[in-house]
C-alpha cells in the first residue's frame, strides 16, 4: 500500500493547530505530519480547499443510531450499523450503549461486543448504563430492572472484560459497594456515576475507589447546593474525575454548562456524548424503547427525543452538531470543543495511544470539517467514506 498525502486545510493534530502542515498516511495509521511547502511539487498530494483537519470523533455512549437501538437487538448487525449511522456524522470510534436491561439482554450484549470489537471497524467495546442505577433516578430506564449489585455481576463483569477491549459501566452510589467498584477498577473496568442520588461524600468515597467519571453531568444525578454539593459538586471539585455532557440545549441549560466549563478542576476533563438513540441518521420519527413509544420533536440545536410524558429519552444529537453548539453556545474556542470530542474521550477511555491525535503511529481515522464546522469527509484508516457526507 502506497502513501497518502492530504494538505490544504488548517491541521488539528488534537492538542493544537499546526497551520502549513500536511499529513502523511501510510498503512492505515499516521506517518508524519510535514510542512506543505516539502511537498507543494508532488503530483500524488491531494489538496483540500480550506477548512479543518482534525481527528476522528469518539463517543463513549451511543444507544443507537440508523433505525436500530442496542437494547432492542444486541447483535453484531446492530452494532455496525450503529457504527455506519455515526461515521458520517465524524465520529469513527464509539462504545455502544445498553441501558438497563434484563440479565438476558446484557449477557448476549457482552458477547456480541466482543465479537464486534474483533471483525468491525470503530466498535471499541461496550457501555453498561445500568441496571445498577437508582430507581428514584430513572429517566427512561425502566425502574423495575434496576438492582443492587452482587458478587457474581462483578464476577461476570471482570470475565467479560477480558474480551471486551474497553468495558464501562456506570452505576449509581445506591446499588453498589466501594469494594465492588476497586474490584472493578482493578480489573480494567472504567466504573461512572450516573442515574444516583450520591451525597457529595458519598460520591468521593467511590471516586477514591476507582470510579473515573460520570455520566452525563447534571442529568439524572443529585445536583449543586450550598449546602448539599451533590454529586455535581463532587464531579467539579475533583481534578481526577471526567464528566460527559450532553451538549444538544436540551439536557442542560447553556448557563449550566458554561459555569461547570470554568468550574472544572483538571486534568480530568469534560468531554462529549451524544446518548444518542435510534433515530439519529435514520428519516424516521419515532421507534420503541421497552415497549414505550419515543418521539421526535423539532428543537432548535437539534431535535429532542420524549415519551409520551415528556420525559427526555436519549438524545437525537450527532458528534458535529455538539461541537458547532461547544463553539456557539458555550463559548468555547474551536481547539477545546475539537478536543472534548476527540482527545478528551480516548484520555478518559486510556486508547490516547491509539487514537483521538493525529500524530505519527496513530490510527488515521480523521475528518475534513468546513468553516462553518460542518463535516465535508470522513477518513476511517486513512481511506475516505464515499460518498462524502455534507452534515
Amino acid at each position: 500500500m502506497g502513501k497518502t498525502l492530504i494538505a490544504g486545510a488548517r491541521l488539528f493534530d488534537g492538542e493544537r493547530f499546526q497551520d502549513g502542515k500536511a499529513l502523511v498516511i501510510a498503512e492505515g495509521k499516521v506517518e508524519a505530519l510535514v510542512p506543505e511547502a516539502e511537498i507543494a511539487v508532488r503530483s500524488d498530494v491531494r489538496w483540500l480547499e480550506g477548512g479543518i483537519l482534525a481527528p476522528g470523533f469518539i463517543d463513549v455512549q451511543v444507544n443507537g443510531g440508523g433505525g436500530r437501538l442496542l437494547n432492542n437487538d444486541p447483535s453484531i448487525g446492530t452494532f455496525a450499523t450503529i457504527a455506519e449511522a455515526h461515521r458520517q456524522y465524524g465520529t469513527t470510534a464509539l462504545m455502544p450503549t445498553l441501558i438497563t436491561a434484563s440479565r438476558e439482554v446484557t449477557h448476549a450484549a457482552l458477547a456480541e461486543a466482543a465479537r464486534a470489537c474483533r471483525t468491525l471497524d470503530g466498535i471499541l467495546g461496550l457501555h453498561l448504563e445500568g441496571p445498577h442505577l437508582a430507581p428514584a433516578k430513572r429517566g427512561a430506564h425502566l425502574a423495575e430492572l434496576m438492582r443492587p449489585m452482587e458478587d457474581s455481576d462483578v464476577d461476570a463483569l471482570c470475565r467479560a472484560a477480558q474480551s471486551v477491549p474497553v468495558l464501562h459501566v456506570t452505576v449509581a452510589a445506591e446499588q453498589v459497594t466501594a469494594d465492588q467498584v476497586e474490584r472493578l477498577a482493578k480489573a480494567g473496568i472504567i466504573v461512572s456515576l450516573g442515574h444516583t442520588n450520591a451525597t457529595c461524600e458519598a460520591a468521593q468515597a467511590l471516586f477514591a475507589a476507582g470510579a473515573r467519571g460520570v455520566t452525563h453531568l447534571f442529568n439524572a444525578m443529585s445536583g449543586l447546593s450550598h449546602r448539599a454539593p451533590g454529586l455535581v459538586g463532587a464531579a467539579l471539585e475533583n481534578g481526577d474525575v471526567w464528566c460527559g455532557i450532553i451538549a444538544d440545549g436540551h439536557h442542560a441549560d447553556p448557563v449550566a454548562l458554561r459555569v461547570a466549563l470554568r468550574a472544572k478542576r483538571g486534568p480530568g476533563r469534560m468531554f462529549y456524548v451524544t446518548d444518542a438513540m435510534a433515530l439519529v441518521g435514520s428519516e424516521a420519527d419515532s421507534f420503541t424503547l421497552n415497549e414505550r413509544t419515543v418521539q421526535r420533536e423539532t428543537g432548535m440545536v437539534c431535535s429532542r427525543l420524549v415519551l409520551e410524558d415528556g420525559t427526555l429519552a436519549g438524545s437525537d444529537l450527532d458528534m458535529a452538531t455538539a461541537i458547532r453548539f461547544g463553539v456557539e453556545a458555550l463559548d468555547l474556542p474551536v481547539e477545546e470543543s475539537l478536543k472534548m470530542a476527540s482527545a478528551y474521550p480516548a484520555l478518559y477511555l486510556g486508547i490516547a495511544g491509539e487514537r483521538g491525535f493525529l500524530k505519527p503511529g496513530l490510527c488515521a481515522d480523521f475528518v475534513h470539517l468546513g468553516d462553518d464546522l460542518s463535516v465535508q469527509e470522513v477518513f476511517v484508516a486513512g481511506r475516505p467514506l464515499t460518498p462524502r457526507p455534507a452534515v
